[in-house]
């Protein structure tokens, strides 16, 4: 096992035995999930479960009925997320693309080869890696690491990567130094979420955070 394996791993151990399960991504299912990963660009998690909320009370979260829904109404609804107009044309391309590919099945969706899906996902307007790879891991459970600012900003403070290392470069770090396990990406990801958003912000809190003070002997 590589040092940079065991650095990882211990990581994960730490965080899972100091948080326990995060039960993450929250969603009733799985369409509704890549529907909250492009929701969630550029806002948090509130605003994101304001705006699904408005589309369930609508009976709008299937892929039928937003195809048919005005790109008007689906902004108005979707307005507590942020740049909603935006984001109403991005979830149209997406649902656009799931009914030219997959005949507007998830399930089918999901069946197509890993890297040939992310491919194809990423052509589609206004989906980055991160929402790719979101998608990919926790809607149709392919074995694919999700980066984010929280991984790039923790990591690189433990000098497991650069500030200016590239999205896919991190993802290396994670693909090839633990099992390519769903679970266990889908877990570690939402631990790292969960260590940035109460400890490693950008004004860190290291004295209380699981990975400071004298626990952390990351490199001994």
């Amino acid at each position: 096992m590589s040092a940079n394996s065991r650095f990882i791993r211990r990581i994960y151990n730490l965080l899972n035995k100091s948080f326990g399960p995060q039960y993450w991504w929250p969603g009733d299912t799985p369409f509704e999930v890549c529907i909250g990963a492009i929701l969630t660009q550029n806002t948090n998690w509130k605003n994101v479960e304001k705006a699904i909320t408005n589309l369930k009370n609508e009976h709008l979260l299937s892929p039928i009925a937003l195809r048919d829904t005005s790109l008007s109404e689906l902004a108005g609804l979707i307005r507590p997320a942020g740049y909603y107009n935006i984001k109403a044309r991005r979830l149209k391309s997406f649902i656009s693309f799931l009914f030219d590919e997959h005949e507007g099945s998830l399930s089918k969706m999901s069946k197509q080869p890993l890297e040939e899906l992310r491919h194809k996902l990423l052509n589609v307007h206004g989906i980055g890696p991160e929402t790719a790879d979101s998608i990919l891991l926790y809607a149709c459970y392919k074995p694919i690491f999700v980066v984010d600012a929280y991984t790039k900003r923790i990591f690189s403070r433990h000098k497991l990567c650069e500030e200016d290392s590239d999205y896919r470069d991190i993802q290396n770090l994670f693909m090839k130094n633990l099992p390519n396990d769903v679970k266990l990406f889908n877990e570690y990801h939402a631990l790292i979420v969960k260590l940035g958003k109460d400890y490693c912000k950008k004004k860190p809190n290291c004295l209380k955070c699981p990975l400071g003070g004298k626990q952390w002997n990351l490199k001994l």
